[in-house]
């Protein structure tokens, strides 16, 4: 009998964010190996599995701990953070699977970025002011490609939620600054979900001076954009999905 390898992702810290379907393996799995310190350890304290830390290991020992599981029939999760979608280093991984013919599943789950919208209490999208959000990452020691450098992202004055990158808060601001205006508000959001999450708020041309007062150096999300706005006040602005007037399928 062969094993089975899931793909989880954790949710942003609460462990209450993680779907059924992925706190049901978790529960089942035989091996457990999770993302260090960005999973919330709360989330492995009950399980029945043998755990490993990924934290300070290399991608070919981590493939050989599910090698050696799955070839034992052992079902094994891969427990990552946030939603399996977004920066979550699962590709890699899939092809050394698919070159060894071992079976996976992806179980998605919650971002941070979802998470760090409903700490704020608001849409990313606000009828006749944005319609789009762009979910991008400065570059650093992992390239970009040259057209979505986050100065030319910014051009198009969309939502924006920046990954990665607080840590290089000097060179994401003067990115911004070729598409956005000064006064354009953002919000830090350090740590979603977490007890210790805290929010800062503020105008991109601050945005430096915002995050250094506060000691915020890593695992924070960057938003940006005038959708913000409808969490700081009343925009007035409403889908015609409700209105009287509207028409479709369900109301006549």
């Amino acid at each position: 009998m062969i094993g089975k390898v899931y793909f989880i992702g954790a949710g942003p810290g609460d462990p209450e964010l993680i779907t059924i379907k992925g706190r049901r393996l978790l529960d089942e799995a035989d091996v457990v190996i999770y993302a260090g310190s960005l999973v919330n350890p709360a989330l492995l304290s009950s399980i029945k599995a043998v755990i490993y830390d990924s934290a300070g290991m290399t991608l070919d020992e981590i493939m050989e701990i599910i090698k050696d599981a799955v070839e034992k029939g052992k079902m094994v999760v891969r427990l990552h953070t946030g939603d399996t979608s977004f920066y979550s280093a699962i590709t890699e991984q899939i092809e050394r699977l698919r070159k060894l013919g071992i079976e996976y599943d992806v179980i998605p789950g919650v971002s941070s970025s979802m998470a760090g919208a409903a700490i704020l209490g608001q849409e990313l999208t606000i009828p006749e002011i944005n319609q789009t959000v762009i979910f991008t990452r400065i570059e650093g020691r992992t390239p970009v490609p040259e057209k979505e450098k986050l100065g030319e992202l910014a051009k198009h004055g969309a939502t924006m939620v920046i990954f990665l990158s607080v840590g290089m808060i000097e060179r994401v601001g003067e990115e911004l600054l070729k598409g956005y205006p000064e006064g354009t508000p953002v919000v830090i959001i350090e740590k979603a979900t977490w007890p210790e999450q805290r929010v800062v708020r503020g105008v991109l041309g601050d945005i430096v001076g915002l995050v250094k007062d506060a000691g915020i150096k890593k695992t924070a999300l960057i938003y940006v954009g005038e959708a913000l706005r409808a969490s700081e006040g009343l925009l007035g602005k409403e889908s015609r999905l409700y209105h009287g007037d509207f028409k479709h399928g369900f109301r006549e």
